[in-house]
């Protein structure tokens, strides 16, 4: 206690105690200020670019990234499979991708920026169910000359693995290729295309 009757042990705990509060409820104040400057959910859905790792994809695999709210399916193509596309133009609605359904860098037999890889949005353009990756040859329920591709089980549509529809199916247009770019051998970023070449 000092000579004016103060207890000098007391006032520091309370000042350090006060100090502690005040630190605690400044944080409470600056965390959501802080927090408000990020992206919400809702702008991330809204066309923020999804990046993937596509270095586990084996060919003839396919995985899945979401952009946009919509399935975004990255398939490494075999090199089989690149050269049946060629087989199939005879039987396709849109074999040289005249409709714009895809960014002009992918314009082209393969569809994509490298032939290796497909990259697509995985909604049908009949009625935007989800086709199913068949990349098995000749199954018994989709005949002989069927050579992989995408089968949509709501109405039939079939989309070789390149994306493009097959004539006299109800889908009018080959799949969407949305904009996306390499960032590296093993990352893709889908959403942007980084000024597109």
């Amino acid at each position: 206690m000092s000579a004016d009757g103060v207890d000098l042990k007391k006032r520091r705990m309370l000042t350090a105690a006060t100090s502690v509060v005040g630190a605690v409820g400044a944080g409470y104040v600056v965390y959501p200020f802080l927090a408000s400057w990020a992206p919400s959910e809702k702008a991330k859905a809204a066309g923020a670019p999804v990046e993937a790792d596509i270095s586990k994809l084996e060919p003839g695999q396919l995985m899945r990234v979401k952009w946009r709210g919509k399935p975004v399916w990255v398939v490494r193509r075999t090199e089989r499979n690149i050269a049946d596309l060629a087989k199939l133009e005879p039987r396709l609605a849109d074999p040289a991708s005249d409709m714009p359904q895809q960014p002009e860098y992918c314009k082209n037999p393969t569809r994509s920026r490298k032939p290796e890889y497909l990259v697509a949005v995985g909604i049908c353009t009949h009625l935007g169910c989800s086709p199913t990756f068949r990349p098995d040859l000749a199954p018994a329920d989709l005949g002989p000359e069927w050579l992989g591709g995408f089968f949509c089980p709501c109405h039939g549509s079939r989309f070789d693995l390149a994306g493009r529809v097959y004539s006299g199916v109800p889908a009018p247009t080959n799949l969407v290729i949305p904009p996306y770019q390499f960032l590296s051998d093993t990352r893709i970023l889908v959403g942007e295309d980084g000024g597109a070449s």
